[in-house]
Order: C-alpha cells, then sequence, then structure tokens
C-alpha cells in the first residue's frame, strides 16, 4: 500500500458516507476506494490530474468523483468524521489548524498585462 492511500480502517470510516451507487444500465461505475485513492494522490503530491498514475483510474473520473462530492457535500462529510476520529484520540491540535486562508497580502498595483 502507498502512502498516499487510505487504510482499511480509514476506509471502514469513509465507505458509508459515499452516496450510493443508482441501479441502472451502461457503464459499471469505478470503484470508489481506487477512485479516492487516485484524488489523495493529487491533492497530496499536487501533480497534474492528466499525472495521476494508471493504477488510480481514469484521471477524469477522479477529478469529476471530486467535484461531485465537494458539490453535493460528501467531501465535507468525510472530512468531518476523519478529523472527529482524530480529535476523540486527541491527535489534533486546534490552535494549529487551518481550513483556508491567505498568509501573504496580495500584491497590488502590479501592472495589467496584455
Amino acid at each position: 500500500m502507498s502512502r498516499h492511500e487510505l487504510t482499511d480502517e480509514q476506509w471502514a470510516i469513509i465507505e458509508p458516507l459515499l452516496p450510493k451507487q443508482k441501479p441502472g444500465r451502461g457503464r459499471p461505475r469505478a470503484d470508489d476506494r481506487r477512485t479516492l485513492n487516485g484524488i489523495i494522490y493529487v491533492l497530496k503530491t499536487g501533480c497534474a490530474w492528466a499525472d495521476l498514475p494508471r493504477e488510480y483510474g481514469s484521471p477524469t473520473t477522479c477529478w469529476r468523483r471530486l467535484h461531485q462530492w465537494t458539490q453535493d457535500g460528501t467531501w465535507e462529510r468525510i472530512w468531518r468524521a476523519l478529523l472527529g476520529r482524530l480529535d476523540e484520540a486527541g491527535q489534533l491540535e486546534w490552535a494549529c489548524a487551518f481550513l483556508d486562508g491567505s498568509f501573504v497580502p496580495a500584491k497590488k498595483g502590479a501592472r495589467a498585462s496584455g
């Protein structure tokens, strides 16, 4: 298992939070765990989606799934569940946590391009 992949314990927490597959015709849905591992790989390494190793499946599928899960609230539910577990175990220092922020002021007065 790569250091970028979910452990079985993490997967057991996440899997019930994922949207269920809709029965139907057409192409079978890509495996959620493999796809999520691909998303994690891109987010941790900073590589371009197009450079995602083939072992994680289609880069387009991973990108679309992240977009879908972000839009429908799944991504937030995953993070809340994992952070809750870490907090319960005393493994988070909330005083040092940042959700999003700017720490370098934007440069003003830059010359217009073009």
